[in-house]
């Protein structure tokens, strides 16, 4: 393919520009001291991840005690909590209620007043309403304003007139909260988050001369996210000075909340930068700590929907083994005439960049505080060549595997044509007597 090809002539256009650049490369290995040599397997157990990577927490609560009365004093938010099996169920189980209580009352006030005795009064409180199940029936078609017109109220008795205006206002109200609740579970933007991706492995690499912690998000939707902002926290067991044992401290992680870099302009995938300084918690892991490190980092998109201006979170979290030392992101933003074309083929994708330091961003600041008193300072040019091609190669390879597909479309069409068999129309001689 293109890609592969262009990486491996750049591979190659490295080496030898290492091999004539003998000091240069010299520099570039001594820009660490712990050299390549893969890191060992981390011994232990993995803890379990806290936030998964669809977005869920993996967390359950034992023990609750009076959470059941507790709910039920939120109903509202109960209800638009529960799966939808349950709210229908719910919802169905209260319009029964409604009518069965109801009913209740109607036969009640009919049986008080003598309307249920063998031979009926001529001046009942309900006409027609003879049994429970007729009272149940009466009781239905008020609240639901059916109206068959056969059973109805008389102004025989004030308490049916009074009981049927109070079952007018209870349904009113009934109405009003299922449909409040069902409107609010509907728009709810939980399932926005099924359109806004994270990249499936964080990057660590140079970038501006430090070392930085990179992952992607994307937004699969036209529909714009509104005041969208990015944020990170490291959860790694703690032990205090004075002994005390934290299972997950939450640390955050800087994406640029002081500069405002935090809230970002998502029309096409981003990527979030975390500059590993000295206040960083990644300052002082190099390529072997981080691999043996247990933490989890886990990374939250929030911004409210264009559509609802409802806010939506969506999140999601790496583990060390997820975060790819000397790796970057292939591009996915190409311009094509007038207009810039997102190919999602290259989101998850990655690159490795050779001559990464694989050693800590503290050790990288104290090897660049020695180096400004040297007059030899500064990481070596081909490296930053390399680089500046590679991103070329990447941008331009799309193109040259458009071209390829094309012509091995053309050269497989050409190949059907010769495979098929060849019609022969058969002519006919004849001969005429001289």
């Amino acid at each position: 393919m293109g890609l592969a090809r262009a990486l491996r002539r750049l591979s190659g256009a490295l080496e030898s520009a290492n091999n004539r650049a003998g000091d240069e490369e010299q520099a570039g290995q001594e820009l660490c001291r712990n050299g390549w040599a893969p890191a060992q397997s981390p011994v232990g157990r993995r803890r379990g991840r806290f936030v998964k990577k669809d977005g869920h927490c993996n967390v359950r609560f034992v023990n609750l005690g009076g959470h059941g009365a507790r709910y039920l004093s939120d109903l509202f938010t109960t209800c638009v909590d529960v799966r939808w099996r349950w709210m229908c169920l719910l919802f169905s189980c209260s319009f029964l209620a409604s009518w069965l209580l109801f009913g209740l009352a109607f036969w009640l006030i009919a049986s008080l007043h003598g309307d249920l005795a063998a031979p009926p009064p001529t001046a009942p409180c309900f006409s027609q309403v003879a049994s429970f199940l007729a009272a149940f029936l009466f009781a239905l078609e008020t609240q639901t304003s059916i109206g068959y017109g056969v059973r109805s109220v008389t102004e025989e008795c004030p308490a049916a007139v009074a009981a049927v205006v109070l079952q007018c206002i209870a349904g009113c109200v009934l109405d009003a909260f299922v449909v409040g609740a069902v409107m609010a579970k509907m728009a709810k933007p939980k399932k926005r988050n099924e359109t806004l991706i994270f990249s499936e492995n964080a990057v660590v690499a140079l970038r501006d001369r430090r070392l930085c912690l990179m992952w992607r998000v994307g937004n699969l939707r036209r529909s714009h996210l509104v005041e969208a902002h990015v944020r990170a926290q490291l959860l790694q067991p703690r032990v205090t000075p004075e002994g005390e044992y934290i299972p997950l401290d939450h640390q955050d992680v800087d994406v640029g909340f002081d500069g405002g870099t935090d809230r970002i302009f998502l029309v096409s995938p981003i990527t979030i930068v975390h500059e590993i300084d000295s206040a960083s918690p990644l300052y002082e892991l190099g390529r072997a700590e981080l691999a043996r490190a247990d933490f989890e980092l886990v990374v939250i998109l929030e911004g409210m929907v264009e559509a609802t201006a409802m806010t939506t979170q969506c999140r999601s979290s790496y583990l060390p083994g997820e975060l790819l030392w000397g790796h970057r992101f292939e591009p996915v933003l190409f311009q094509r005439g007038s207009q810039y074309e997102v190919d999602y083929r290259h989101f998850h994708r990655t690159y490795e960049v050779p001559g990464t330091p694989v050693c800590s961003a503290k050790e990288l600041d104290e090897q660049a505080e020695r180096a400004s008193h040297s007059p030899k300072s500064g990481f070596p040019g081909s490296l930053t060549a390399f680089c500046y091609e590679n991103e070329l190669a990447l941008s331009c390879c799309q193109e040259e595997e458009e071209e390829e597909e094309e012509e091995e479309g053309d050269a497989a069409e050409a190949e059907d044509r010769a495979a098929s068999p060849r019609v022969l129309t058969p002519t006919l001689a004849l001969t005429l007597p001289p």
